[in-house]
């Protein structure tokens, strides 16, 4: 009877897959794509708790909200800052994609980071399960990243990936299907828009956002010297007389404002790589480091990991989507071979089932 129910709850339920980002989640349902990338913030009216916005319309809020409501990211470093507001994600997420209501639920794999704890991990099972998820599954997110780059991380092959997001980078050598050497930092894309905000605060007592800062990023932030340096006017308030106001940061600023954040993410490439055994090195020389997430958009930052390491280094073709792209090749790998099935951190692993009972 629980084989037919599963059969039925499948044909009948579209699984999918979630990169939960500390900056965006995206959802790839199997056989449609992705068809999700929202920011992972919610908008909580303070008095009655109740959501008011997800994703999108929730992000605009951010830093313009009255005393009554408040955006909030509760995701922070990758992992679950604020358990009932990321169920609350979730669940809005999961119902706006698979839009069958009702008996029948999908079954949810979802990227994490790799450096998290046995508890963090546990608790995107239950709050995935909470938000509707007939089974949930965790794959760590520099192996969804490399899967979804086109790396093959099955063959006895060294494949290299740095993976950028906005709370986390993890880094990791892959080969048949397990992570040879691997490195996982809470400095990435949030900690570089902080080093704006800083660096503006103490060079011109101008006190930004962090969408001012990120756009900062954006626009004319580096990791290398550019052959045409740039400028942008930023705008915030003036820490001396409380006033609006605006100045003009240059592209050399801006580098000079996130040297220490980038330095740390080259040191966890460096690192991964002494750690790495030759012959997989040697792969690696071949066929180059692989960048994936936001982070990887950074203009200079392959040319910096290039000089550091003497390695080749390339941008994956779709950075952003890296991670989702990957969850969804294995569902699909999953249910055709089986042939990924051991990259899973499974509830088995953690003390539960696995997705051969399916």
């Amino acid at each position: 009877m629980m084989d037919l129910f599963r059969r039925l709850s499948g044909r009948f339920s579209r699984d999918m897959g979630i990169d939960l980002g500390t900056a965006n989640t995206l959802v790839h349902v199997q056989g449609r794509g992705i068809l999700l990338r929202e920011p992972s913030v919610v908008a909580v009216n303070k008095l009655t708790n109740q959501v008011i916005q997800v994703g999108e319309e929730a992000k605009r809020m951010l830093g313009r909200t009255p005393g009554s409501i408040v955006a909030i990211r509760p995701l922070k470093d990758g992992v679950i800052a604020d358990f009932d507001h990321t169920e609350r994600m979730l669940r809005y997420f999961i119902e706006k994609v698979h839009r069958r209501k009702g008996f029948f639920h999908p079954v949810v794999v979802v990227g994490i980071p790799s450096g998290i704890t046995e508890v963090e991990r546990r608790a995107v099972i239950e709050a995935t399960k909470k938000a509707g998820a007939r089974e949930a599954y965790l794959i760590e997110e520099p192996m969804a990243a490399a899967i979804g780059a086109g790396l093959p991380v099955s063959e006895p092959i060294g494949s290299m990936i740095v993976d950028i997001g906005g709370g986390t980078s993890e880094v990791a050598v892959i080969s048949l299907g397990a992570m040879a050497a691997s490195k996982s930092i809470r400095v990435a894309g949030d900690e570089i828009d902080e080093a704006i905000i800083a660096y503006v605060r103490q060079t011109f007592n101008l006190f930004i956002g962090d969408r001012t800062a990120e756009e900062c990023k954006i626009t004319i932030g580096s990791a290398f010297p550019l052959e045409h340096e740039d400028s942008m006017e930023i705008r915030g308030r003036d820490l001396l007389t409380g006033l609006p106001c605006s100045r003009v940061i240059t592209s050399e600023q801006v580098r000079e404002a996130i040297s220490d954040p980038i330095h740390q993410i080259v040191q966890a490439v460096k690192e991964t790589l002494e750690e790495t055994p030759p012959e997989l090195s040697a792969d690696i020389m071949d066929s180059g480091i692989v960048l994936a997430g936001g982070g990887a958009l950074l203009r200079g930052l392959d040319r910096l990991i290039a000089r550091e390491t003497g390695m080749p280094v390339h941008i994956a073709p779709d950075p952003l989507s890296c991670v989702v792209l990957g969850t969804g090749k294995f569902l699909d790998e999953a249910q055709r071979s089986g042939a990924l099935r051991n990259v899973l951190l499974t509830e088995t692993r953690l003390g539960h089932y696995s997705l051969a009972g399916r």
